[in-house]
């Protein structure tokens, strides 16, 4: 019996230090931390990280805004004299807006300025906002005759007050700054409903659904005074009515808000001819359309039901759209012969303006300038794509480019050049993404650009040369494919050439010359630079390096950029891993992944990033954070990679998310491939769900927000384009649409782990009943999990955001890290929070 006892006693002993050992190895949560990383603390340690040229008029120059830990300096760059100087000295404007102001200014704090530069670009016009409060000047109004209760004596009422407002023009290079009026710029009201034409001449707007227009005069009536009973409007339609009319607001009102918006002046969004004489239109019928509701329960009185048109994927009805053609002296309206009795999208191709044209007036203008009208087509189930030209005054149609995919057909806007003698035209026809050359008939004359590469975006085109600029990912081989870069070719698919090489992921900002661009590059492990190079790749000026010295003073290390392989044992998967910044090699992390899994994108960062609220800072509390992407993920890739989930909308990543997790445990011993979290938002959200239940075994904990778990009540574009809808006829002809997806609602049953469920409710992107769904698959097989409702919330969670990190960084520290935030206060959010009486 003793030694019986004796051996039980060194089992429980045994049990005991192992115990304690594997509680040593698992981190305590670092909430202090975490909270070092708030967005708003980020705001303080982290300023600019790029360079955004504002490009000139005059010659190859542009001025930016830099802020450093030294504060905001502004610079003037003139590419061709290859110089950088500052717009002006800092100290002299802080003295110059003390002087004026009267307000204190120095050199490091000076207001942030917007420039408008004036006079040939040779000097700068700004505003600048003082604290002295002055009294608002009453508007002077016409002499009327008054009747006898005029005689009385006026009321005095107490003078309202406003801050006082500097117009002011500094002179490049001069030594004084110039009051030019103290004007409060006045508000705009009319930018919300008045479309004015390019010439100015004449004023569109919507009214009770119909179109109305206004002459200059009038419309200078209504910029002064919105409510002037001189004003002349012009009713040009009668047969507008809700859903079915000539613009109008669509947002999503309340029962309460859409009263108060009839009888307004409301806009009406088209194209301009750039002669001024056409506007174009596209008149939709969504009558039909059915309506979807959610409930506000956080407004000042009582609830508000919100309605709005929504279409669900698989619907059978669709909208029906009109393309018009106004004509502005005539007031005659052509209709362009497209067949509205097929399902299809219609989309205009806009004229594209020049960088440096900084014109306040600006309204969207036709890609032709030869009363033509080129807009393209696409399918319902999104597996073609027509591109046609329209006359604008007989409204007759040719189509030109016809494209045609077995999954869904990805678009760009073409280019018209050369007289609009040619076409520029995008196509993943070869299984990755080119630039084809075409004639104005539509007659293919050559592919430009050819290989095992992505062309991404159309950046400019030098006609004298015809030299194509372009940026393209996966042209080298030894770096990561999503890394952009730009690239020159001539038209004729010769001079290929890269014209800022390097192992970095850049963002561009060509030159309306095509002779210069900014490149601002980095990775997510390197200090942000930018540079000024010339067409030709020659780095001509090093632009700036991020001041990252107070980010790093707080402990910050660099996350970690992986590879490995997908399920299929072949194709390459790019990752990030996060770190804590207090890491211990000797202790075992938690690994959550934080999963956006497209197809249109991946949560997977490129270039540094100080938004770090998904990634960096989650990992502080104690884990290690990756995010990966997955076949069926990112367009920038082959056509192949990106449709890989055609027709598998739940379930296509998964498997790489679990093969990767385990792969990173097989490479990392601090790897705790027992505890695996997962969380993302939206498609995120669908599929963290859909995680836990597909693999319940391996992943243990889910956050999932505003997740379209049901995509049979999400939008019809999101999941009949990436999932697939099917075109059938009957015998009579009759086409109908069918439409069918897995549902994380459908495997309820196969939960197993601890899963937290997250919606707005008034979310009207991802309806709050998809999530709501779920929660009543999960009740009735008897599951345990929770739930939180945002309130007053849409679908990005707004002002709740912060409160939502830490709702998270609880669940996982809970079932992750075995540690409970047992406390009323979240501490964190209200430790650096100003108490007020």
């Amino acid at each position: 019996m003793k030694q019986t006892s004796l051996i039980i006693a060194l089992f429980i002993s045994c049990n005991v230090l192992f115990s304690q050992e594997e509680t040593q190895q698992t981190p305590s949560p670092n909430y202090r931390l975490a909270a070092k990383f708030s967005p708003k603390n980020l705001a303080k340690l982290v300023h600019s990280t790029t360079v955004t040229p504002h490009w000139l008029k005059n010659g190859n120059r542009f001025w930016y805004q830099y802020k450093t830990t030294e504060g905001s300096n502004y610079y003037l760059v003139d590419a061709d004299k290859k110089s950088k100087t500052k717009l002006f000295d800092n100290a002299k404007m802080a003295k110059w807006l003390t002087e004026i102001t009267k307000d204190p200014y120095t050199a490091k704090h000076l207001p942030r300025f917007d420039f408008e530069f004036v006079n040939n670009e040779t000097a700068i016009r700004f505003r600048v906002t003082s604290t002295e409060e002055v009294e608002i000047a009453k508007e002077e109004k016409e002499d009327t005759q008054k009747d006898s209760t005029s005689t009385k004596k006026e009321k005095k009422e107490k003078p309202k007050m406003e801050k006082k407002e500097y117009y002011l023009q500094y002179k490049l290079g001069s030594n004084s700054l110039t009051v030019l009026n103290n004007k409060k710029e006045p508000k705009k009201e009319w930018e919300k409903w008045a479309n004015v034409a390019p010439d100015s001449t004449i004023v569109l707007f919507s009214k009770n659904y119909n179109l109305f227009w206004m002459d200059k005069a009038n419309f200078l009536k209504a910029v002064k005074d919105p409510k002037d009973s001189t004003i002349v409007e012009h009713q040009w339609t009668t047969d507008g009515v809700k859903h079915f009319g000539y613009g109008g607001n669509h947002r999503t009102f309340s029962d309460k808000e859409e009263k108060k918006e009839e009888d307004k002046r409301e806009s009406i969004y088209g194209f301009w001819s750039h002669d001024s004489k056409k506007f174009v239109f596209q008149k939709s019928d969504s009558r039909h359309i059915k309506d979807l509701w959610v409930i506000n329960s956080v407004t000042s009185s009582r609830p508000s039901l919100e309605t709005y048109k929504y279409h669900m994927a698989g619907e059978q009805e669709f909208y029906k759209t009109n393309l018009l053609v106004f004509d502005m002296p005539s007031k005659e309206v052509t209709t362009v012969k497209i067949d509205t009795a097929v399902q299809q999208s219609i989309s205009v191709y806009a004229h594209r303006y020049k960088k440096s044209n900084t014109s306040k007036h600006k309204p969207r203008l036709l890609l032709s300038k030869k009363n033509k009208i080129y807009f393209n087509t696409v399918s319902r189930d999104r597996k073609k794509l027509d591109i046609h030209v329209a006359d604008i005054s007989s409204g007759e149609v040719k189509t030109l480019i016809s494209e045609h995919f077995n999954t869904y057909i990805e678009k760009r806007d073409i280019v018209l050049f050369n007289n609009e003698t040619e076409i520029l035209h995008w196509s993943e026809r070869d299984g990755w993404a080119h630039f084809y050359l075409y004639d104005a008939n539509g007659n293919l004359k050559n592919q430009i650009t050819n290989g095992e590469f992505h062309v991404d975006n159309f950046e400019g085109i030098d006609e004298k040369t015809r030299t194509l600029y372009f940026t393209a990912n996966g042209v080298n081989k030894d770096i990561d494919p999503y890394y952009a870069h730009l690239y020159k070719i001539n038209l004729n698919g010769s001079g290929f050439k890269n014209l800022n090489k390097g192992d970095y992921n850049t963002s561009i900002s060509v030159s309306d010359s095509n002779s210069f661009f900014v490149s601002n590059y980095s990775r997510v492990n390197t200090i942000p630079k930018s540079e000024l190079r010339d067409n030709n790749g020659q780095i001509i000026l090093n632009l700036e390096t991020a001041d990252l010295s107070q980010l790093m003073a707080t402990g910050y290390k660099f996350p970690e950029p992986f590879k490995m392989k997908a399920d299929d044992g072949i194709t390459d998967i790019y990752g990030v891993m996060y770190k804590p910044f207090d890491f211990d090699e000797t202790k075992k992390y938690p690994l959550i992944e934080y999963v956006y899994p497209g197809p249109q994108t991946e949560a997977v960062s490129k270039s540094f990033s100080v938004s770090m609220n998904r990634t960096d800072r989650m990992a502080q509390v104690g884990f290690i954070v990756v995010t990966l992407g997955n076949r069926g993920g990112h367009p920038d890739r082959s056509k192949w990679y990106h449709t890989y989930g055609y027709g598998n909308l739940r379930d296509y990543g998964l498997a790489d998310k679990k093969y990767v997790a385990e792969q990173l445990a097989d490479k990392y011993d601090f790897i705790d491939i027992d505890k695996v979290g997962i969380f993302g938002h939206s498609g995120g959200g669908f599929m963290s769900t859909a995680a836990m239940l597909v693999y319940p075994d391996f992943f243990k904990v889910a956050v999932s927000s505003a997740g379209n778990h049901d995509n049979t009540i999400y939008n019809s574009w999101w999941s009949e384009t990436h999932h697939g809808i099917k075109e059938e006829k009957d015998a009579e002809g009759k086409i109908s649409y069918k439409y069918a997806i897995d549902k994380n609602q459908s495997l309820a049953k196969n939960l197993k782990g601890k899963l937290m469920l997250v919606t707005g409710d008034i979310d009207n992107n991802v309806h709050p009943g998809s999530t709501i769904r779920v929660a009543d698959a999960l009740i009735k097989a008897n599951k345990r999990f929770d739930f939180m409702l945002m309130p007053g919330q849409r679908h990005g969670f707004g002002k709740m955001t912060e409160y939502f990190f830490w709702l998270k960084a609880d669940y996982f520290s809970k079932h992750l890290l075995g540690i409970e935030a047992t406390s009323t206060d979240i501490t964190e959010m209200n430790r650096d929070t100003p108490k007020k009486g």
